[in-house]
């Protein structure tokens, strides 16, 4: 009777212990399974600009998959997309753009992509500014005469993220309300940020500045300022002599001693003008995505520590 159950004993050992390994064994095999599937399964989406990819990400969190086009530092009026980023487009199920021709680039790849791939032109339905100055060198269209620079108003970009939302929910309704709700707490952000911008710029409301590249119009228009004069006539176009005497004469008029340049160009020419109108260069970053920079929360408060420091 002992040896019987002694070896009963071992017989149900053997079975427990068959049992743990074939569970040891499936959660080895699943667990990598599922989070290979997990990886397969995120959306991926292209945005053109560090800001866009960053609205994505605040809005998709870990459902998507974010590819940025142009690095930090580049501009893109003058970018040219690498045969791996096309590649990277053709595979992806959203393209964020601003539009208004800034990306007159994209459209080309666009028409070589996927016919699946949803395009959200942030622009659409957007109150644009005029700028008939704003035309591409080479040939390019301008901006459909419209002053591209539209995420430079966080209250435009509570339209824009709406718009990253109302795709991804489209691409995933599964998640659709974690979507709704991730665009709903940053755009609490974005109200928030208008309103520490609204605040500091009363110091220095209605005062004139002059820019290199005219991408300040509609934060100037949000915050009551004005751009006295911009030094690029258009994208990559140095500007003339002529224009070099307007806009000296401009910064004796409004008695400007700053002239804010980009990282995005080159600053050679604003330094030139600075030693003779006696005025320094500031750096304003409208693209951001660096160092200190790396959201568009943090680049929108570097940019405001920047004009309060040289405006008020």
């Amino acid at each position: 009777m002992q040896s019987i159950n002694a070896g009963s004993f071992v017989f149900m050992l053997k079975l427990k212990m068959s049992k743990i390994a074939a569970i040891f064994l499936f959660f080895i095999i699943i667990i990598p399974l599922h989070t290979a599937f997990a990886a397969v399964d995120k959306i991926k989406v292209v945005a053109t600009i560090t800001p866009l990819a960053d609205f994505a990400k605040q809005v998709g969190g870990d459902k998507i998959e974010v590819i940025l086009l142009l690095p930090p530092g580049a501009s893109p009026h003058t970018y040219e997309p690498t045969p791996k980023i096309i590649r990277a487009i053709s595979e992806a199920k959203i393209f964020l753009k601003i539009g208004t021709g800034l990306e007159f680039w994209a459209d080309r790849i666009i028409k070589t992509a996927s016919a699946k791939i949803s395009i959200v032109d942030s622009s659409a339905g957007v109150d644009l500014i005029k700028d008939t100055r704003h035309s591409h060198h080479s040939g390019h269209n301008n901006h459909g005469n419209a002053d591209p620079h539209i995420w430079l108003d966080p209250l435009i970009c509570m339209e824009i993220i709406k718009k990253i939302e109302t795709a991804l929910s489209k691409a995933d309704p599964l998640n659709a309300l974690y979507y709704r709700k991730n665009a709903a707490a940053y755009c609490d952000k974005l109200r928030k940020l208008d309103k520490e911008i609204a605040d500091k710029t009363k110091l220095f409301r209605n005062r004139e500045y002059v820019t290199f590249h005219s991408a300040w119009n509609y934060f100037s228009r949000r915050y009551g300022l004005k751009v006295a004069a911009v030094i690029e006539e258009g994208p990559g176009k140095e500007p003339s002599p002529r224009h070099i005497k307007k806009i000296m004469e401009e910064l004796k008029r409004f008695n400007t001693r700053v002239i804010f340049a980009e990282p995005q160009f080159s600053p050679k020419i604003a330094e030139t003008i600075a030693r003779e109108a006696g005025a320094q260069v500031l750096f304003l970053d409208p693209i951001g995505g660096q160092k200190d920079k790396e959201t568009y929360i943090e680049m929108m408060q570097y940019n405001l520590a920047i004009m309060a420091k040289a405006l008020k």
